[in-house]
């Protein structure tokens, strides 16, 4: 057997050629791939270093939470680890959940007990 292809077997590779380009293509259109060729591989908090297998850590932040805004040229985007990545956006939730009511809007007080609400009884009655 020779190691040179053969006609059929050239015909065969060139659809798979062709789509592997094709999927290339798609995928480097794609935010997180925009982002990796922009951005230099190290996490905006931590500044870690990623490559390799270990790049699959590092992962794309939206600063304006809306992951629709894809401009060209990142500036909605940042670098984070996985860790720094969720640290955000736990940060976040906390902030929403203490943020001040709108107008309007009541809400629930966030401790229903109060251990001090008979204590003036208590002092009374022990004098």
């Amino acid at each position: 057997m020779s190691s040179k292809n053969t006609g059929s077997e050239s015909d065969s590779r060139d659809p798979i050629v062709v789509e592997a380009q094709r999927y290339r293509a798609q995928r480097d259109k794609t935010y997180r791939e925009r982002a990796l060729k922009i951005f230099p591989w190290v996490c905006g908090k931590c500044g870690r270093e990623f490559s390799g297998k270990r790049l699959r850590e590092l992962t794309v932040h939206h600063k304006d939470h809306n992951h629709d805004n894809n401009p060209p040229d990142g500036s909605n985007w940042e670098l984070l680890c996985l860790y720094c990545h969720e640290n955000e956006h736990a940060r976040n939730q906390v902030a929403d959940a203490y943020a001040a009511a709108t107008p309007g809007e009541e809400r629930e007080p966030t401790a229903t007990y109060k251990p001090f609400a008979d204590l003036a009884d208590v002092l009374k009655r022990n004098k």
